[in-house]
Protein backbone atom coordinates (compact mmCIF):
# COMPACT_ATOMS: atom_id res chain seq x y z
CA UNK A 1 0.00 0.00 0.00
CA UNK A 2 2.90 2.60 0.98
CA UNK A 3 4.19 1.61 -2.36
CA UNK A 4 0.93 2.55 -4.16
CA UNK A 5 0.87 5.49 -2.39
CA UNK A 6 4.19 6.72 -3.30
CA UNK A 7 3.79 5.93 -6.83
CA UNK A 8 0.61 8.48 -6.62
CA UNK A 9 2.00 11.00 -4.99
CA UNK A 10 4.89 11.19 -7.50
CA UNK A 11 2.51 10.62 -10.16
CA UNK A 12 0.60 13.68 -8.77
CA UNK A 13 4.01 15.91 -7.87
CA UNK A 14 4.81 14.93 -11.37
CA UNK A 15 1.52 16.36 -13.26
CA UNK A 16 2.23 19.32 -10.71
CA UNK A 17 5.05 20.21 -12.11
CA UNK A 18 4.06 19.57 -15.87
CA UNK A 19 0.92 21.95 -15.32
CA UNK A 20 3.23 24.46 -13.42
CA UNK A 21 5.70 24.59 -16.38
CA UNK A 22 3.10 24.34 -19.24
CA UNK A 23 1.79 27.80 -17.47
CA UNK A 24 5.23 29.86 -17.16
CA UNK A 25 5.95 28.72 -20.81
CA UNK A 26 2.71 30.47 -22.07
CA UNK A 27 2.68 32.32 -25.47
CA UNK A 28 1.75 35.22 -24.27
CA UNK A 29 4.30 35.24 -21.26
CA UNK A 30 7.05 34.44 -24.02
CA UNK A 31 6.28 37.34 -25.96
CA UNK A 32 5.56 39.99 -23.02
CA UNK A 33 9.62 39.59 -22.62
CA UNK A 34 11.45 42.78 -23.69
CA UNK A 35 14.77 41.93 -24.19
CA UNK A 36 17.70 44.94 -23.72
CA UNK A 37 18.44 44.62 -27.58
CA UNK A 38 15.45 43.54 -30.05
CA UNK A 39 16.69 41.46 -32.09
CA UNK A 40 15.41 40.71 -36.05
CA UNK A 41 15.49 42.81 -39.20
CA UNK A 42 14.51 45.92 -37.00
CA UNK A 43 17.47 46.87 -34.99
CA UNK A 44 17.75 49.23 -31.96
CA UNK A 45 18.18 53.21 -32.49
CA UNK A 46 16.53 52.72 -36.38
CA UNK A 47 13.14 54.07 -36.35
CA UNK A 48 10.26 51.22 -37.22
CA UNK A 49 8.81 51.12 -40.44
CA UNK A 50 6.13 53.57 -41.79
CA UNK A 51 2.82 51.03 -42.54
CA UNK A 52 1.95 51.92 -46.20
CA UNK A 53 -1.29 52.95 -47.65
CA UNK A 54 -2.59 53.69 -50.64
CA UNK A 55 -3.03 57.37 -51.43
CA UNK A 56 -5.00 58.65 -55.56
CA UNK A 57 -2.71 59.29 -58.01
CA UNK A 58 -3.64 62.96 -58.14
CA UNK A 59 -3.15 63.93 -54.31
CA UNK A 60 0.58 63.41 -55.34
CA UNK A 61 2.03 66.61 -56.49
CA UNK A 62 3.73 67.21 -59.50
CA UNK A 63 7.80 67.09 -59.21
CA UNK A 64 9.48 70.08 -59.68
CA UNK A 65 10.23 70.98 -63.30
CA UNK A 66 14.38 70.20 -64.27
CA UNK A 67 15.81 73.05 -65.19
CA UNK A 68 18.25 71.70 -67.43
CA UNK A 69 16.33 68.77 -70.25
CA UNK A 70 17.85 66.58 -72.18
CA UNK A 71 17.19 66.12 -76.10
CA UNK A 72 15.86 62.57 -76.81
CA UNK A 73 17.50 62.41 -79.88
CA UNK A 74 21.27 63.16 -78.72
CA UNK A 75 21.46 62.63 -75.27
CA UNK A 76 24.96 64.70 -75.37
CA UNK A 77 23.46 68.28 -76.25
CA UNK A 78 22.01 70.16 -73.48
CA UNK A 79 18.77 72.76 -74.21
CA UNK A 80 18.56 75.40 -71.85
CA UNK A 81 14.75 75.14 -70.46
CA UNK A 82 14.54 79.07 -70.28
CA UNK A 83 12.82 80.25 -73.48
CA UNK A 84 14.87 83.09 -73.06
CA UNK A 85 18.11 81.41 -74.04
CA UNK A 86 17.96 80.79 -78.13
CA UNK A 87 19.73 77.89 -79.53
CA UNK A 88 21.97 78.63 -82.12
CA UNK A 89 20.74 78.18 -85.96
CA UNK A 90 23.82 75.41 -86.32
CA UNK A 91 23.19 72.40 -83.74
CA UNK A 92 26.60 72.40 -84.28
CA UNK A 93 27.24 75.08 -82.13
CA UNK A 94 24.67 73.87 -79.09
CA UNK A 95 27.96 73.85 -77.04
CA UNK A 96 28.85 76.87 -77.78
CA UNK A 97 25.93 79.69 -77.78
CA UNK A 98 28.21 82.73 -77.33
CA UNK A 99 29.98 81.95 -80.92
CA UNK A 100 29.59 84.16 -83.51
CA UNK A 101 30.80 83.40 -87.11
CA UNK A 102 32.96 86.19 -88.56
CA UNK A 103 31.11 88.33 -91.53
CA UNK A 104 33.47 88.26 -94.73
CA UNK A 105 34.91 91.33 -95.69
CA UNK A 106 32.99 93.60 -98.33
CA UNK A 107 35.83 94.08 -101.59
CA UNK A 108 36.32 97.86 -101.28
CA UNK A 109 36.12 99.84 -104.50
CA UNK A 110 39.43 101.45 -105.47
CA UNK A 111 39.96 105.27 -105.06
CA UNK A 112 40.54 105.95 -108.81
CA UNK A 113 37.09 104.33 -109.43
CA UNK A 114 35.14 106.21 -106.99
CA UNK A 115 36.94 109.48 -108.36
CA UNK A 116 35.69 107.99 -111.87
CA UNK A 117 32.13 107.76 -111.02
CA UNK A 118 32.21 111.77 -109.39
CA UNK A 119 33.53 112.57 -113.23
CA UNK A 120 30.24 111.11 -114.37
CA UNK A 121 28.23 112.84 -112.55
CA UNK A 122 29.46 116.11 -113.12
CA UNK A 123 29.31 115.36 -117.03
CA UNK A 124 25.62 114.24 -116.01
CA UNK A 125 25.70 110.93 -117.04
CA UNK A 126 23.47 108.42 -116.36
CA UNK A 127 24.54 105.32 -115.44
CA UNK A 128 24.76 102.23 -112.84
CA UNK A 129 26.79 100.01 -111.01
CA UNK A 130 26.33 96.57 -112.01
CA UNK A 131 27.89 93.46 -111.33
CA UNK A 132 31.82 92.83 -111.82
CA UNK A 133 32.38 91.04 -115.03
CA UNK A 134 34.51 87.55 -115.03
CA UNK A 135 34.52 85.02 -118.38
CA UNK A 136 37.89 83.51 -119.45
CA UNK A 137 40.38 85.94 -120.46
CA UNK A 138 37.83 88.63 -120.54
CA UNK A 139 35.54 91.00 -118.11
CA UNK A 140 35.58 94.27 -116.13
CA UNK A 141 36.50 94.60 -112.11
CA UNK A 142 33.79 97.71 -112.00
CA UNK A 143 31.77 98.09 -115.01
CA UNK A 144 29.01 100.53 -115.70
CA UNK A 145 26.10 100.76 -117.72
CA UNK A 146 25.39 104.14 -119.42
CA UNK A 147 21.91 104.87 -120.59
CA UNK A 148 22.82 108.88 -120.99
CA UNK A 149 25.13 111.25 -120.76
CA UNK A 150 23.07 114.28 -120.26
CA UNK A 151 20.26 114.48 -122.60
CA UNK A 152 21.41 112.42 -125.01
CA UNK A 153 20.30 108.90 -125.09
CA UNK A 154 21.99 105.51 -125.44
CA UNK A 155 20.46 102.80 -126.96
CA UNK A 156 21.06 99.95 -126.24
CA UNK A 157 22.64 100.85 -122.68
CA UNK A 158 26.42 100.33 -122.89
CA UNK A 159 28.52 97.95 -120.56
CA UNK A 160 32.15 99.49 -120.43
CA UNK A 161 34.88 100.61 -117.65
CA UNK A 162 34.40 103.85 -115.80
CA UNK A 163 37.27 105.05 -117.52
CA UNK A 164 36.30 104.74 -120.92
CA UNK A 165 32.41 105.66 -120.08
CA UNK A 166 34.15 108.97 -119.10
CA UNK A 167 36.60 109.45 -122.23
CA UNK A 168 33.45 108.79 -124.76
CA UNK A 169 30.75 110.91 -122.64
CA UNK A 170 33.49 114.13 -122.49
CA UNK A 171 34.01 113.61 -126.31
CA UNK A 172 30.03 113.01 -126.51
CA UNK A 173 29.54 116.43 -124.74
CA UNK A 174 32.76 118.90 -125.89
CA UNK A 175 32.37 117.56 -130.09
CA UNK A 176 29.91 115.31 -131.39
CA UNK A 177 27.03 117.66 -129.70
CA UNK A 178 28.81 121.39 -131.23
CA UNK A 179 29.08 119.38 -134.37
CA UNK A 180 25.65 118.84 -135.05
CA UNK A 181 24.74 121.86 -133.53
CA UNK A 182 27.02 123.68 -135.72
CA UNK A 183 26.22 121.50 -139.07
CA UNK A 184 22.57 120.77 -138.88
CA UNK A 185 21.25 123.46 -136.25
CA UNK A 186 19.95 120.67 -134.27
CA UNK A 187 20.90 118.85 -130.33
CA UNK A 188 21.91 114.90 -130.58
CA UNK A 189 19.02 112.55 -129.74
CA UNK A 190 20.24 109.62 -129.36
CA UNK A 191 23.65 107.81 -129.95
CA UNK A 192 22.67 103.94 -131.49
CA UNK A 193 25.47 101.73 -130.61
CA UNK A 194 26.21 98.18 -131.90
CA UNK A 195 29.00 96.87 -129.22
CA UNK A 196 29.70 97.78 -125.76
CA UNK A 197 31.64 95.25 -123.79
CA UNK A 198 32.33 91.87 -125.79
CA UNK A 199 34.21 88.56 -125.20
CA UNK A 200 36.13 88.21 -127.70
CA UNK A 201 39.24 88.51 -130.09
CA UNK A 202 40.54 91.32 -132.60
CA UNK A 203 39.30 89.57 -135.70
CA UNK A 204 42.45 87.68 -137.82
CA UNK A 205 44.74 88.26 -134.94
CA UNK A 206 46.14 85.61 -132.97
CA UNK A 207 44.15 85.78 -130.05
CA UNK A 208 44.98 88.88 -129.09
CA UNK A 209 41.77 90.28 -127.01
CA UNK A 210 39.80 93.15 -128.34
CA UNK A 211 39.59 96.20 -126.06
CA UNK A 212 35.60 95.32 -126.25
CA UNK A 213 36.78 91.97 -123.93
CA UNK A 214 38.07 94.74 -121.49
CA UNK A 215 34.97 97.31 -121.42
CA UNK A 216 37.36 99.90 -123.20
CA UNK A 217 35.62 100.32 -126.57
CA UNK A 218 32.46 101.01 -128.25
CA UNK A 219 31.05 101.10 -131.74
CA UNK A 220 28.61 103.89 -132.92
CA UNK A 221 25.83 102.82 -135.77
CA UNK A 222 24.18 106.00 -136.27
CA UNK A 223 23.41 109.07 -134.82
CA UNK A 224 19.84 110.65 -134.43
CA UNK A 225 19.47 114.56 -134.31
CA UNK A 226 16.24 116.31 -132.08
CA UNK A 227 15.28 117.68 -135.95
CA UNK A 228 14.61 113.88 -136.39
CA UNK A 229 17.62 113.55 -139.19
CA UNK A 230 19.48 109.79 -138.38
CA UNK A 231 22.70 110.03 -139.39
CA UNK A 232 24.08 106.69 -140.70
CA UNK A 233 28.26 106.31 -139.87
CA UNK A 234 28.63 104.86 -143.32
CA UNK A 235 30.67 106.27 -146.00
CA UNK A 236 27.78 108.71 -147.34
CA UNK A 237 27.43 109.49 -150.89
CA UNK A 238 28.77 112.29 -153.16
CA UNK A 239 26.41 114.95 -152.70
CA UNK A 240 25.76 114.03 -149.07
CA UNK A 241 28.51 117.17 -148.76
CA UNK A 242 27.05 118.00 -144.61
CA UNK A 243 26.81 114.02 -143.89
CA UNK A 244 30.25 113.92 -144.83
CA UNK A 245 32.07 117.41 -143.18
CA UNK A 246 29.71 116.34 -140.04
CA UNK A 247 31.15 112.69 -140.21
CA UNK A 248 34.90 113.78 -140.71
CA UNK A 249 34.82 116.45 -138.13
CA UNK A 250 33.61 113.82 -134.99
CA UNK A 251 36.11 111.31 -136.31
CA UNK A 252 39.05 113.72 -136.59
CA UNK A 253 38.07 115.25 -132.96
CA UNK A 254 38.00 111.33 -131.51
CA UNK A 255 41.50 111.09 -131.99
CA UNK A 256 41.81 114.03 -128.82
CA UNK A 257 39.98 111.56 -126.77
CA UNK A 258 40.95 108.20 -127.70
CA UNK A 259 43.77 106.55 -128.14
CA UNK A 260 41.91 104.18 -131.69
CA UNK A 261 39.47 105.69 -133.73
CA UNK A 262 38.56 103.80 -136.81
CA UNK A 263 35.73 103.87 -139.27
CA UNK A 264 34.54 103.30 -142.70
CA UNK A 265 37.44 103.27 -144.81
CA UNK A 266 39.71 101.43 -143.01
CA UNK A 267 38.32 98.07 -143.64
CA UNK A 268 35.62 95.92 -144.38
CA UNK A 269 35.22 95.18 -140.10
CA UNK A 270 34.90 98.68 -139.73
CA UNK A 271 32.55 99.67 -142.63
CA UNK A 272 29.74 100.26 -140.97
CA UNK A 273 30.47 102.11 -137.83
CA UNK A 274 32.96 104.14 -136.04
CA UNK A 275 35.24 102.27 -133.42
CA UNK A 276 36.42 104.09 -130.59
CA UNK A 277 38.40 102.50 -127.69
CA UNK A 278 41.16 103.83 -125.24
CA UNK A 279 43.73 101.23 -125.38
CA UNK A 280 46.93 101.60 -124.11
CA UNK A 281 50.26 101.89 -126.26
CA UNK A 282 53.74 102.92 -125.87
CA UNK A 283 55.02 106.14 -126.42
CA UNK A 284 51.54 107.19 -126.40
CA UNK A 285 50.43 106.40 -130.23
CA UNK A 286 47.41 106.83 -131.49
CA UNK A 287 45.50 104.81 -134.38
CA UNK A 288 43.05 107.43 -135.67
CA UNK A 289 42.22 106.01 -139.63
Amino acid sequence: MRILASRALRRACAAGVLSALATACSTESVMSLRPDVDVGVQTAGVPAAVPMTSVPAEAIPPAPADPIAVAPADPMVVIPADPAIQEPADPTLAAYPHFEVPAEPMEVMPSDEVACRRDLKRLGVEFRDVDPIHEGNCGIDWPVRVSAIGSVEMKPAATLSCSMAATFSRWTKKELVPAARWRYLSGVKTIHQGSSYSCRNIRGSRGTPSQHSRGNALDVMRIELNNGKDIDVRKPGWFAFRQRGFLNTVRQDGCDYFTTVLGPGYNADHADHFHFDIMQRRNGYVACK
